[in-house]
């Protein structure tokens, strides 16, 4: 008779079980400002919905604000679930006080992709935490491509100003798959009454130590519409000489079209114009229906954030501006000139 053998005992452990290859799960944060939903988010929305799989949401914030966003959130579009973490910890919501949540959400596995709106805030966000599970982040994407049979993701993005556009492709070894969606190319997720989601209260993971401290927000007030989702903009550059000419000379064209207003990088720098208004590479990337550049003579940074754009007219004494090239209208004259005779026709229409 053979001797009876012994075996070790082995502690039971806990393997990561990522979604399925025919089942992308996206994580969309949607963003709110004091219970305003970011459109960026919106479109955020859209493009994970793209995926062809379930798309859960994430709400944080204060108690003062959370109730409001979720029962707005909960009838957007392409949402299957939404999970909200109430907290006073996220009432100024911080990188460093959020990616402990997100890592805590992702640790269970079931999420394929995780997606943002481009903001300053995801911007920090998503890399830090993609870091953490040692995976890239895919930034700015234009349009995506889910292949179930493989789990690979397929993302185009601009690069060098626009210029050129990138296929980048990550494949099945990337288990959760991060990126940001430039909204001009993707529609805001609309909304639908009487649609029944799963909703989940998450607890919030408490930072003991935050090395960061949050001082206080500046925003720059307007009745305009906002400039990244504005249908018409008026745009000036650093000919407008100062902030009250940059002002006289582009608000009434602003308000006679309905339009919101910006500016060039050099116009800001100049101190024409606050910086939210920016439009450019490093600024806010828009694609109106209606662009007027104004004294803006086409430099590639600016070309970037708004040649999409449906119609551009272009303002500039120089004929040989580099913004007559991808101008739809171009005027050459002189803006001081030009712009007040554009007013009063449009006041006589």
């Amino acid at each position: 008779m053979l001797p009876r053998r012994s075996f070790p005992a082995f502690k039971s452990f806990r393997a990561r079980n990522y979604a399925s290859a025919s089942s992308p799960h996206a994580l969309v944060f949607l963003e709110h400002r004091q219970g305003n939903i970011d459109s960026g988010s919106l479109s955020a929305l859209t493009a994970a919905s793209q995926l062809g799989g379930k798309v859960t949401g994430l709400v944080v914030g204060s108690s003062e604000y959370v109730p409001a966003v979720v029962n707005k959130v909960k009838n957007l579009k392409g949402l299957t679930s939404l999970l909200h973490s109430t907290s006073d910890l996220y009432a100024q919501q911080l990188p460093e006080t959020l990616s402990p949540l997100l890592e805590k959400l992702l640790s269970d596995s079931q999420y394929t992709h995780v997606v943002s709106t481009p903001s300053s805030l995801a911007k920090s966000l998503l890399p830090r935490v993609a870091a953490k599970f040692d995976v890239p982040s895919v930034s700015e994407i234009t349009s995506l491509e889910h292949d179930p049979s493989s789990n690979s993701t397929t993302f185009t993005r601009p690069i060098y100003a626009g210029n050129a556009i990138a296929t980048v492709r990550l494949p099945s070894s990337v288990p959760i798959k991060f990126f940001t969606v430039r909204t001009t190319n993707f529609d805001p997720a609309s909304s639908e009454e009487n649609q029944e989601i799963e909703l989940k209260a998450v607890d919030a993971v408490d930072v003991s130590e935050c090395p960061t401290e949050h001082i206080s927000t500046q925003l720059a007030k307007s009745d305009r519409p906002e400039l990244s989702v504005a249908g018409r903009v008026v745009s000036g550059g650093r000919p407008l000489k100062n902030a009250e000419t940059f002002a006289a000379t582009l608000n009434p064209l602003a308000d006679v079209l309905g339009a919101a207003v910006g500016a060039s990088r050099a116009a800001v720098d100049a101190g024409y114009a606050d910086n939210s208004l920016q439009v450019g590479q490093t600024g806010k990337v828009v694609a109106p229906e209606l662009y007027m550049a104004i004294g803006i003579s086409g430099a590639i940074q600016h070309l970037a954030g708004m040649k999409d754009s449906k119609l551009i007219v272009a303002v500039n004494k120089d004929p040989d501006a580099p913004i007559f090239q991808v101008a739809d209208v171009g005027l050459v004259a002189d803006l001081f000139e030009a712009v007040p005779q554009i007013v009063e026709k449009l006041k006589q229409q």
